[in-house]
């Protein structure tokens, strides 16, 4: 065992506190369908997830919180990323909108910002924007250069 494995950076305690949300949000129905276990293996591989910490995430995901990160861009993919998540089934709802409201305001967008956000977010996603769309549009709404 390494010394980094003995001591995760900023930046991976960051990468499974997210890993944590978006399973949450996965198990919001109490299980996790084949659609949403796919995005949770890709998005494992793209955050640096192993197979050991993703087993344990998805037995207990409250057990990594959320870690919103510094920079604008990241705070986009990870907007992103939750909204991908919420809208797998291409089903907007009230719930999920509260939802998406209280994870904009904790991923640090501005609370005089975020139902715009949010409603961007929706709207532009259910078209399947792929990443660099979906943040150029949130950056409009937005109103912030970063």
């Amino acid at each position: 065992m390494s010394i980094s494995d003995l001591y995760p950076t900023g930046l991976h305690e960051q990468n499974t506190g997210h890993f944590g949300t978006i399973v949450r949000l996965a198990l919001r129905d109490d299980k996790i369908d084949e659609n949403e276990y796919v995005l949770l293996k890709r998005l494992a591989r793209r955050l640096d997830i192993s197979k050991s910490e993703f087993k344990s995430i998805l037995k207990n995901p409250d057990k990594y919180p959320a870690n919103p990160p510094v920079s604008y861009n990241e705070r986009l993919e990870r907007l992103y990323d939750l909204t991908k998540m919420l809208f797998l089934d291409r089903n907007p709802t009230i719930d999920k909108t509260s939802l998406m409201d209280r994870i904009a305001i904790e991923l640090g967008f501005p609370v005089e910002n975020v139902r715009l956000i949010v409603k961007e977010s929706i709207k532009f996603f259910l078209k399947e924007p792929d990443l660099e769309d979906f943040k150029a549009e949130i950056k409009k709404v937005n109103l912030i250069k970063h």
